[in-house]
Order: structure tokens, then sequence, then C-alpha cells
């Protein structure tokens, strides 16, 4: 009997090491624990690195420090009994839940979708691929409800030019995970950056403060910039494989699906809800420039100061008012708004959709309790930058060190925030040693963050843009998502880093009193 033998097709190269990194990634523990798994690592750390006796200068005060035994009696006695206090004192967490107060009540209303639907809608097959993705960089500020939303609203908007809806899917998802963060409008997680780039500064200087606002110059042209930059990867790169992207014929209907699960309104009803927010919202921005204006106004600092002002410290509750006032003139202006008790509902509504978020603040609180007390981010950021210093290492190679790495992080811990509270408190410290402003190293990461995040199948929203995908197409699958990713997200960590470099070596402000250099 003769035997016939067949050869196994091998997958393409890049893909076994992307199943690889998914391998890899799906081993690590949820972050909840992969935080409490490094506070075990940091308190062994400590009384190792205590037991050696290094020390180092603390640049904010000039003493020699050491590393504290976080095992002693006394140490675990001090974390037990403050605890609580480095919970309740997370900058973060009374950020995101007054932000998001205001933020539930205009998305539980159906703002959110009906302006992002209607910013789409009717567009010329010109400037369909550019309306997406600058849809997708702006709408950020909706957090992860953005996915729900622009994802089946790039389908139906190609598909409404002829083009493939399923193409449309990914366009909408690479803006919002590769372009959000250079989202020009101020949203919630920028203050979370923020806060916890203050917290990581006060490591080094006491006094610094990190605001929403400090990259604000340079994500507003990085919008465009990497708008633009879709557009013509997807013109000239993707569309050649735009007919792989077949749409099942049982499943055609799908492609016209609606986004949300908000209430259904009718024409007259989304009209009206839209032309009060308007003037609500008209009426707001004046009431506000006007008060700062005034002379003496409690909206400014001392000696009328506009950069150190309670304006710009307490951002997050401007935000949350201004959302709230959105929110609830859409919500009177359409017909759902019956009584005033319904407002608080919705605030109810947005609480308990970040409770996952509370839970795992909860953990990194904790963690960075732990390391402030050890002081070993204080040794590690001298030593680190002592180390470079010796390497002559100029800021162009720093910077480029700085980023890949936080890049291949973000490949395996996919949550901005989360990552962002690991590394903030060992790199911002690090950077400032070699006189780099934290606002800087808050740009860098941004772009490390956000590039790799549209090519990781560890992430959730990867894992609902392939669902998306296959209700148009059973077949679709991580490899056809990641074909399609990948060129946009290596063409844009490109770019976006020589935007950087330009902006760095022209000494532009990154934002309003935030210096590059």
């Amino acid at each position: 009997m003769t035997t016939i033998k067949t050869e196994s097709r091998k997958e393409p190269l890049g893909l076994r090491l992307l199943a690889g990194v998914e391998r890899a990634g799906n081993a690590l523990p949820h972050p909840f624990w992969l935080f409490w798994i490094l506070f075990g690592v940091l308190a062994v750390a400590s009384w190792i690195l205590s037991s050696t006796g290094i020390q180092v200068v603390d640049p904010s005060t000039g003493d020699k420090v050491g590393v504290n035994n976080a095992l002693s009696v006394e140490a675990i006695r001090d974390l037990l009994t403050g605890a609580e206090e480095s919970f309740v004192t997370f900058g973060p967490l009374g950020t995101v839940l007054i932000v998001m107060l205001g933020v539930a009540v205009a998305d539980r209303s159906g703002l959110f979708e009906v302006i992002a639907r209607r910013a789409l809608s009717n567009v010329s097959p010109r400037s369909v691929v550019f309306a997406v993705a600058l849809g997708g960089a702006l709408s950020k500020f909706l957090s992860d409800s953005a996915y729900v939303v622009l994802i089946p609203l790039g389908a139906v908007a190609f598909k409404a030019v002829g083009r493939s809806p399923m193409l449309g899917m990914i366009v909408a998802f690479v803006s919002i995970n590769a372009a959000g963060d250079a989202n020009p409008l101020i949203a919630p997680g920028d203050v979370v950056f923020a806060k916890v780039a203050t917290e990581a500064a006060h490591i080094i200087d006491p006094t610094l403060t990190v605001r929403a606002t400090d990259n604000m110059y340079f994500t507003t042209v990085s919008a465009l910039v990497l708008a633009i930059t879709i557009t013509l990867v997807t013109e000239l790169i993707l569309k050649k494989r735009e007919h792989t992207l077949v749409v099942d014929e049982q499943h055609a209907d799908s492609a016209n699906a609606g986004a949300g699960s908000t209430p259904v309104l009718t024409d007259a009803q989304e009209r009206r809800g839209l032309r009060i927010t308007g003037l609500a919202a008209m009426s707001f921005i004046v009431l506000l420039v006007a008060t700062i204006l005034i002379p003496g106004s409690p909206l400014r600092g001392a000696g009328g100061e506009f950069l150190e002002s309670p304006f710009l410290d307490g951002i997050a509750f401007f935000l949350s008012l201004f959302f709230l006032i959105l929110g609830s003139a859409f919500a009177k202006g359409s017909g759902q708004l019956e009584s005033a008790s319904d407002i608080p509902r919705f605030m109810a509504d947005g609480v308990r959709s970040i409770a996952p978020l509370i839970v795992l603040f909860f953990a990194v609180s904790q963690f960075l309790a732990l390391f402030k007390y050890t002081k070993i981010s204080t040794v590690v950021a001298v030593v680190g930058s002592d180390s470079i210093q010796g390497l002559g290492i100029g800021s162009v190679g720093l910077f480029l060190i700085v980023v890949v790495a936080i890049a291949m992080l973000n490949l395996l811990i996919t949550s901005g925030q989360a990552l962002w509270a690991l590394v903030a408190p060992v790199i911002v410290p690090m950077m400032m040693l070699l006189e780099t402003n934290p606002a800087t190293t808050m740009a860098l990461y941004r772009i490390a963050d956000s590039c790799t995040n549209s090519i990781t199948p560890m992430s959730t929203s990867f894992v609902l843009c392939v669902g998306y995908l296959q209700t148009l197409n059973k077949k679709a699958g991580i490899g056809t998502l990641i074909s399609f990713t990948l060129p946009c997200a290596l063409i844009m960590f490109v770019v976006w880093l020589g935007l950087f470099f330009a902006w760095w070596a022209l000494g532009i402000p990154l934002g309003p009193g935030a210096p590059v250099r």
C-alpha cells in the first residue's frame, strides 16, 4: 500500500509570532491579580535591597536614602493601617468618579450615539475614510463605548458609498485604538493620566503638577496627522486587499445594524434634542469663559494666574458638569426626561459601569503606596538615570528606548491606565532626572501605548472587533484583522514618532505651560 504524505500548511511567520504573543498574554492573570503579584514581588525585592545597604541621593531633598524593608513589622503595620487612606486618596479614583457622573448622563441619553451617527452619515466616497478615521480619533472621550458606537457606524458609512463594510469596521477600530490618544478634546482618561503622572513626579519634585491639558497642542495636531495617515494607508495599501473582505450573503443585512443600545428616537426627537443641546453647550461655554475673564474670578489663581488656577486644577469637575448639562438638555429636548429623578438614575448607571475600574484602582493604589514606602522608585530612577548618562545616550536614543519598551509591554498589558500606573513611577522620575519634562514623558507614552493596541489579540477591543467582523463574515478571524491593522499600526508609529521628534527639535510647547524640553 502506498502512503501519501501531505505537507501541513504552515502559517506565515508573522501570524505564528502573534500566536505566541497571544498565548503569553493569555497566561497573564487579570490586571487586579497582576498588581497584587507585583506587590508581593516588590515587598520581597525591598527586603533584599534593604539588606545590601544601597543608598542614593534623593534629588528632592539632597539627603541620602536607601530602600525600606516592606516585610518589617513596622512596615506591615503602617501599610495595613494606611490601606484605606491609600485607596481613598488615590488621585484617579475621585477623578474618574466625578467625571463619570456627568459622562453617564450624556451617554445614557443617547447623545453620543446620535452625534456620531449624524456626523458620519451622508459622507462622500472620497472623504469616507478620512471621516471615519477622524471620527475615531475624536471619539476616545466615549471611553470603551466608542467601540460599540463607531465600529458599526464605520460599516454603515462604507457600505453607503459602495465599499466593504468590513473595511469600515477595521478603519474605525484602528482609529479609535491607535489614534485615540491623539484626541484634541480633554477626555476623562487624560485627567487620570495626569493624576498618575503627578504622583510619580512628586518622587522628585513634590510641588510639580501635571495637568490634563499638558499635551493638548501636540494631541490636537497629532489627531489630524494620524487621521490623514490612516486615510493614506487605507487608500494606498489596504484598498489593494479590500476585495478579500467579502460579506456573507446571509449576513448582508447585519451591515446595516444600528450601533448602540440607547433608546430609539425619531428624527424629530433627535433634531429637537440636538438643537437644545447646542444652545446649552454654547451657554455653558460663554458663561464659563466670561467667569474666567472677570478680574478676581474665583476660577483664577493668585494674581489672576490661569495655568495655576482652580479651573485647570479642578477640570474634572467642569468636564463632569459640561457633560451633565449636555446630557440633561438632550434627554429633555428628545422627550426622554420624565422627571428630575431620572438624572441621578443615569449617574448611578454610569458608576456601575466603571465598577471593574474601581476594583482595579484598589490594587493599583496599594501597589503604588508600597512603591512609595520602599523608595525603590527613587533608587531605580537615580541609578537608571546615572547609568544612561554613563552610556552617553542622547535624548533621541533615550526616547526611542522608552517608546519601544512601553510598546512591547503594551502587547501584553493592554489596559492603558493600568500600564501607565505600572511604569509611570519609574520612567517619570527617571526622565525628570535626565531633564525631561513629565509632559514630554506622557506624550511619549501616548505614542507607545496607542499604536500597538490594534495588533494585540489580548485586547478586549480587538476581540470585540473580531466579533463584529464575524457578524458579516463567519470566517473572519484574528489573522484577518491583524493583516489589515498591522500596516496601519507600524506606519502610524513611525509617523507619530517622527512628528514628536520634529516637535521636540523645534521646541514647541506640548500644551499650555508645558514646554517640550
